[in-house]
């Protein structure tokens, strides 16, 4: 009996092996078996694929799986449901987020600071300038202890030349002015002149009564000697420059402005200037030009300020800072180190619920303080990466995600209630008010390429007008539908404004 037990004993362990072995090879056959043999190609079956594509390169598309043309990797499947999500962004651990220390900002409607600051080197005021040369041929008998950068006054000696073509002429001068013939004296003066003689030695030939064929070259101007090519015992030919002199009455301040600013820039406004040479002493200066070409190595356009020099304390080579003033406008504002540029257009990361992210492109304006203007692309309380921005972007684009456009930035969204038209805004005076209808005076408006003008705006029943009259300074908000401007925001400006 015992060993017929064992004998069953072992007939049943083999039995319960053989249905294992079976149960196994049945769940292969179901899972390899024709129709279903990879689990991979199942779970693609059961989703539809768009393409495949290789991870680093994720903008070359491919129609079957395999292996990588640039890497030696597979394929990845772009999946319908996932190209659906691609538009609404990537998706980064929130952990991550946190580890990395990344930081938001929130676009805002903020008053944009006027001024412009830019560094600026001191230099001659080249449209003051005097030349002396020689008027006729002659011969250098002294020269004076002058040489270039000296700083001397008006009427300082040179040197002295020897003429010897005038004293042939200063004696037949002589001796007409002993006739009574005014009419022949005149004409032998003006040879004279016509020699080249300057009115002084005339005179003085006229007062002692004899010939002078020496004369000292002076300095018309007072300033810095920029030139002097003149020595004694040389020989000068008529029309010889000897010297040139530049005043130092004005000096000119050129300052480096980035290309993007300059159109803010107009020739006349008047600019603060201080000077390391200086500290704490303010100057006043005058915008006279902004010079023809820029600069191509660092993108600079020359604005070129006059500034007055009382004593000669500013000197050529003097380094200092230049602020262009200007009034403070209302603008929609992001930190500045949330723009990426890229050199063909201007994005910035946007966090959206749910620790999802995508680019948006914006187009840009001015920038100070920090924060730069945003013209299109974003709408007010929508939130933006601010710092690490570059990781989401790179990121993004291995993804596959693409960036809001302009246009899709500006249309409402499906998922809120509907947004209103891009709000544009600026400042100016209340001409008149009729009603419901306001005529302003205002400033420009950069994202609808208007000028300063005077025009009528429709006010929104929900904006009050209260404390609004003729004169009045404001800031306000407008959209333009059907071509028609109405103003949604409208705020007095505080006096000093």
């Amino acid at each position: 009996m015992i060993r017929i037990e064992r004998k069953n004993l072992k007939l049943a362990a083999a039995a319960a092996g053989l249905i294992v072995i079976g149960g196994a090879a049945g769940l292969a056959l179901a899972r390899f078996g024709p129709g279903n043999a990879d689990p991979v190609a199942a779970s693609a079956g059961e989703r539809e694929v768009l393409y495949w594509y290789d991870p680093m390169t994720p903008g070359q598309r491919f129609d079957k799986p395999g292996k990588s043309p640039f890497m030696d990797m597979e394929l990845l499947p772009r999946y319908a449901d996932e190209e659906s999500g691609a538009a609404a962004g990537v998706r980064i651990d929130p952990a991550l987020v946190q580890n990395l220390g990344v930081r938001f900002a929130t676009v805002r409607s903020g008053t944009l600071d006027g001024d412009l600051t830019a560094s600026a080197v001191v230099d001659y005021n080249e449209r003051d300038v005097a030349i002396v040369q020689a008027r006729a041929s002659g011969f250098v008998q002294r020269v004076y202890a002058r040489a270039p950068g000296d700083v001397i006054a008006a009427g300082v000696p040179l040197a002295d030349l020897l003429v010897p073509d005038w004293g042939g002429a200063q004696i037949e001068y002589l001796a007409v002015r002993g006739t009574d013939d005014a009419a022949l004296i005149l004409a032998a003066r003006q040879r004279l002149v016509l020699l080249g003689m300057p009115e002084s030695l005339i005179v003085a030939v006229e007062r002692t009564g004899r010939p002078r064929t020496t004369v000292t070259m002076t300095s018309p101007i007072s300033g810095a000697i920029r030139t002097l090519g003149v020595r004694a015992g040389m020989s000068v030919p008529a029309g010889l420059t000897l010297a040139e002199i530049n005043g130092l009455s004005t000096v000119w301040l050129n300052a480096a402005v980035p290309e993007a600013l300059a159109g803010q820039l107009r020739v006349g406004r008047s600019v603060d200037v201080s000077l390391a040479a200086f500290p704490g002493e303010r100057m006043t200066g005058r915008l006279t030009a902004l010079l023809p070409e820029v600069t191509g190595d660092s993108r600079t356009l020359t604005a070129r300020v006059e500034l007055r020099n009382p004593g000669g304390r500013l000197r050529p080579g003097m380094y200092g800072q230049i602020t262009f003033g200007g009034s403070s406008t209302p603008a929609l504002l992001v930190p500045s180190e949330a723009v990426i540029r890229t050199g063909q257009r201007n994005l910035v990361m946007l966090a959206m619920e749910g620790g999802r992210y995508q680019p948006a492109e914006v187009r840009v304006g001015r920038e100070a303080g920090g924060q730069t203007e945003i013209l299109a692309g974003l709408r007010d309380g929508e939130r933006v990466v601010a710092s690490g921005q570059f990781l989401f972007d790179s990121e993004a684009s291995l993804s596959g995600v693409t960036a809001r456009s302009l246009a899709q930035a500006a249309a409402p969204s499906a998922t809120t209630a509907p947004a209103p038209a891009q709000i544009y805004r600026t400042s100016g005076r209340v001409q008149a008010i009729d009603g419901r209808s306001i005529t302003l005076a205002h400033g420009p408006v950069p994202a609808l390429q208007w000028p300063a003008m005077t025009m009528t705006f429709t006010v929104a029943d929900a904006v009050p007008l209260a404390g609004i009259s003729a004169g009045s300074q404001v800031d306000f908000g407008f959209d333009m539908v059907d071509g028609k401007a109405t103003i949604r925001s409208l705020t007095r400006r505080e006096a000093g404004r």
